[in-house]
Order: structure tokens, then C-alpha cells, then sequence
């Protein structure tokens, strides 16, 4: 099963980069730029056809995939290939301008990337992550609102018999320790709370925030019990809980002063409404933002973990050869089939997520670098047409690939640190 769990996640891979792939092919060939190659893979080509002026294939390594476009640089200055330089830098920028104009042949002076409008590139690269985007947002709806998620309900699963600041981290009454509001009102596991205060709620994180904003106040609950409708009365206690952040989430190791009822409550599967998936997916979103920003701060805990004794951290960076590992793990867990199933589309959901994200950083040779160079292209035609100035004309981003060479250089060094760490000391989920 762990096998083929990542067999099952590797065929995922590739769908998602040839998915993101045709969202480029597509744009482009709508512009009518000539695009002679689409692969998903790298390496050695496995399988190939052509059709049109398009090679369409398969390499045998599946950790990316390109298209390729010709003439996504302009020519030099004297509307030529420049001749070689012996200046390194120079020799990048040349070298990136000449695979810019392989397989020339007649006819393509207007089939040429940079010679269409600023905005169409903007689309062209754009669509490949926008792809990833939308199969993310297909595949969360689905898990979201056809599967639902884990998440913890308004049914009871234990009652606390005392009152114990959570701080204190016990399960255990000692003498002296107050009676717990639930035990005294006669909860029992099993009930399900269906309104508290007056308040009807299904929604647990609702039934959370009305029981601490009532400390002291003597409030009538309302449980279904064995079918029927029950009303119990708490007066609920002022205690120490965990704090929760702007959008509900415990805040690890920080508490508040607050009300507190004194029960635990069950886990189960929740189908979502099409506003809480919303709700649900723009948290993933900021999540996954906030976790980009915060990459950095995180190589030496990964540095440590993959070459020293470090403990990998749940929230690690991770790279395909975990998230293969974990699909694998998935396919292993103790849980139904169909949630099985659930938890491995949020995983290639989370991954085209991170695709779309990560693509859109405005830094050669992502998407996003290129996005970044021909908005700034318009940018300069727009205001010299305003001050009635020359066309500057385009804006030459083969000048910015000594740049693009040292982030992709950064890129894989990472890529292999992360590699190494999935190897040796991996994330798990079990």
C-alpha cells in the first residue's frame, strides 16, 4: 500500500505540471506564438510526437516539465544575435538569447514571445500556475464538500468531573479542585448540543466562542439525548484556556482568562457548505503565504535535522520526495477507503497550491520573474507615450539571467537540502 500510494502520487505530479504546462501551450498558441516543444519530465525523452509544430512527450525524470517558446528574449542591440563574449556574464545572457531563437525558420518574425503585447505575456505566463491554481480549488470543493473533513463537532465525548486550568496539562481531580459546570449540569457523553444560551449552533468552533464569552452566567443548554430534546442548566466557570488567534486556531502555549463548561468534544467527518470551503480555503491560502515568507527562517532547523540529531518539525519544508513519502503513509493509515482517499487529494490540492504560489514570486526563471519584466516593459511604453517620448521599446530581461542563474542555483541547493532531510529524517504523518 505505501508503494502504491506513491505510485498513485507521482501520477498526480504529473498530471499537475501538464496541466500547468497547457495552461502555457494553450495561451500561447492563442497569441500565435510558435511553441516546438511541450514536455512533461525532464532527462532523456521516453515517448514523443509531433503534431503541427508542437513535439508533445515524456521524459523519464517527472520533477518538472517545460514548454518551450521561441523567441522569449529580443535580439541585441543591432537586431542580431550578439557575437560571444568572453565575459561570463556576458557569455549567460548571450547563451539565453540564442535558445531563445533555436529552430528559427522563415516566416517566424511574427511568431516571436517577445514581440507580442506586454499584456499577452503577462497572460501566457501567467496561465501555467493560474492552472495550478484552479485544479486546487477543484479538488478542495470536491474533498470539502463530497468527502468533508475531520474536524471536532458539537457532540460530547468526555465530561470533566472538575475544573483544571489547561496550563496545568492533568487529567487527573485533586481535592479541593471546583466541580465542572457540564458534570454538575448533568452532560453526558454522547449528547449532542444543539443550542446553548438561546443560541441554536451545529458549528463547534461557534459553541466554543458563546461558552467563553459567558463566564459566570447561568445558561440553558439545549442536547439531543437518545432522540429527544433535553435542557440542561450550567452555570459556566471562569477558568484558564487555551488563547485562540484571529481565525480560531490555538495558539500553542498561551492562555486567557475565559468561560468554561468542562467537556471534550468528538471528532467526525463534516461535509462543508460552499461558504465555509471559502472560508476554509482562504486560510489554507494565508497559511500557505505566510509559510513562503517564513521559509528562510527554517533552513537551519532543516540543515539540522537532515545532517545533525534535529527533530523534523511537523510544519517542515518538504519536497516532492516526502509528499511522495507521505501519500505513501496515507495508503497505510487505519481509516476508512474514502477518507484515504480525501486526505491524498488534499495533498495533491496542497501541491498545486504551493505550485501556484511558488510560481508567481516575481524572480527569473519563474513565471512570475517573467510576469515581473513585461509589466515593467508596459509600464516604461505607457509612460513614454504619456510624455511623448521614443518607444523604449522591449525590455530586454535576457540581461537579468546572471541574476536568474544564482536564484536557480539557491533554488536547487535548497532543493537538495530538502531532499536529503525527506530522506533521512522525513515528515510522518503516523
Amino acid at each position: 500500500m505505501m508503494i502504491l500510494g506513491i505510485v498513485v502520487f507521482a501520477f498526480g505530479l504529473l498530471v499537475s505540471i501538464a496541466w500547468h504546462e497547457l495552461g502555457h501551450l494553450s495561451t500561447a498558441k492563442l497569441f500565435g506564438i510558435r511553441v516546438p516543444q511541450y514536455m512533461v519530465g525532464f532527462g532523456p525523452t521516453i515517448f514523443s510526437r509531433t503534431k503541427g509544430d508542437t513535439e508533445y512527450g515524456i521524459k523519464a525524470v517527472p520533477l518538472g516539465g517545460y514548454i518551450r517558446m521561441i523567441g522569449m528574449f529580443p535580439p541585441g542591440p543591432d537586431g542580431r544575435l550578439e557575437a560571444r563574449s568572453t565575459s561570463p556574464w556576458r557569455g549567460m545572457i548571450e547563451d539565453a538569447r540564442s535558445a531563445a531563437f533555436e529552430e528559427l525558420r522563415p516566416g517566424d518574425e511574427t511568431r516571436l514571445f517577445y514581440t507580442r503585447a506586454p499584456w499577452k505575456r503577462v497572460i501566457v505566463m501567467f496561465a501555467g500556475p493560474f492552472m495550478n491554481l484552479i485544479l486546487a480549488v477543484a479538488l478542495f470543493f470536491t474533498v470539502l464538500m463530497g468527502f468533508g473533513v475531520s474536524q471536532q463537532t458539537t457532540t460530547v465525548s468526555s465530561v470533566s468531573q472538575c475544573v483544571i486550568a489547561q496550563s496545568e496539562n492533568r487529567d487527573s481531580c485533586r481535592t479541593g479542585d471546583a466541580a465542572s459546570p457540564a458534570a454538575a449540569a448533568g452532560l453526558k457523553a454522547g449528547d449532542k448540543i444543539v443550542s446553548f444560551g438561546g443560541v441554536r449552533t451545529q458549528d463547534w468552533d461557534r459553541l466554543s466562542d458563546l461558552i467563553r464569552a459567558n463566564p459566570g452566567k447561568d445558561v440553558p443548554i439545549v442536547v439531543q439525548r437518545d432522540g429527544k430534546d433535553l435542557t440542561l442548566h450550567a452555570t459556566i466557570a471562569t477558568n484558564q484556556v487555551a488563547k485562540k488567534d484571529s481565525s480560531g486556531a490555538i495558539v500553542q502555549g498561551q492562555y486567557v482568562k475565559a468561560g468554561f463548561l468542562g467537556f471534550s468534544a468528538a471528532t467526525g467527518i463534516v461535509r462543508q457548505d460552499f461558504g465555509d470551503s471559502v472560508t476554509w480555503m482562504s486560510d489554507r491560502v494565508g497559511d500557505a503565504v505566510d509559510s513562503i515568507v517564513a521559509l528562510p527562517g527554517k533552513i537551519p532547523a532543516l540543515w539540522d535535522a537532515a545532517f545533525g540529531d534535529g527533530k523534523r518539525a511537523a510544519d517542515s519544508p518538504m519536497g516532492v520526495v516526502g509528499a511522495a513519502r507521505v501519500g505513501g503513509e496515507i495508503f497505510t493509515l487505519d481509516i476508512p477507503a474514502s477518507q484515504q482517499l480525501a486526505m491524498f487529494v488534499m495533498l495533491v490540492a496542497g501541491f498545486n497550491l504551493s505550485l501556484f504560489l511558488f510560481n508567481m514570486l516575481p524572480l527569473l526563471p519563474l513565471d512570475g520573474g517573467h510576469i515581473a519584466g513585461a509589466l515593467w516593459e508596459g509600464l516604461r511604453r505607457n509612460l513614454a507615450k504619456l510624455l511623448r517620448r521614443p518607444d523604449p521599446g522591449p525590455f530586454d530581461v535576457a540581461k537579468l539571467m546572471p541574476v536568474a542563474y544564482v536564484v536557480a542555483g539557491i533554488f536547487v541547493c535548497f532543493t537538495i537540502l530538502v531532499m536529503i532531510a525527506d530522506v533521512v529524517n522525513p515528515v510522518r504523518i503516523s
